[in-house]
């Protein structure tokens, strides 16, 4: 079985900027910077027929380029004690119409729609026993966090191996967005 997911990558001079805030909550265990990314669906465990037939459905999808900007922070759950500190992005039609076309094209293939509503992040930390008081001064100290908007001309097919460390990722298959 083959864990996957799909996903936007950052840019190098996103990363370094979110790399600027990765500090200074107790109980985060941040994100390393090669594993971040936009995840548009997750999928999960897969056989070998599968994942190749996913692999190959995902070339259909046609959709432009376009710019996305990363703006604001929060944590999931929102009410509850924090476990995920994320970093948001301003509001993209163009991204909810590529995660439509995405999503349509694997229940069409058999895939099991998600659940939860499509709620774009970038995780930045996973949280253990941090202190509700400490996350809120971390989210006040960020309130103005945005990042410049960047070009999104790609989208990709990962595979996940979950370990004691952290998930490690792999890159199965890139897919061009057209200009």
């Amino acid at each position: 079985m083959i864990r996957l997911f799909v996903a936007i990558d950052l840019p190098d001079a996103v990363k370094n900027g979110l790399s600027r805030i990765c500090f200074g909550l107790p109980g985060a265990k941040w994100v390393q910077m090669d594993q971040i990314h936009l995840t548009l669906r997750f999928i999960g465990d897969v056989d070998g027929a599968l994942f190749h037939d996913i692999s190959s459905v995902l070339e259909t999808v046609q959709d432009r380029e376009f710019p996305l900007a990363i703006k604001g922070l929060g944590h999931f759950p929102p009410r509850k004690d924090p476990r995920v500190l994320w970093v948001g992005l301003e509001k993209c039609d163009e991204l909810l119409s590529l995660r439509k076309k995405i999503d349509s094209c694997l229940v069409r293939l058999g895939v099991k729609s998600e659940k939860r509503k499509f709620a774009p992040h970038i995780t930045l930390a996973r949280l253990r026993k941090t202190p509700l008081s400490r996350m809120t001064t971390f989210l006040a100290g960020n309130a103005l966090f945005s990042l410049p908007a960047f070009q999104v001309t790609s989208f990709f097919l990962y595979s996940s191996v979950l370990t004691p460390k952290g998930a490690i990722h792999t890159q199965e298959a890139v897919y061009r967005l057209n200009k």
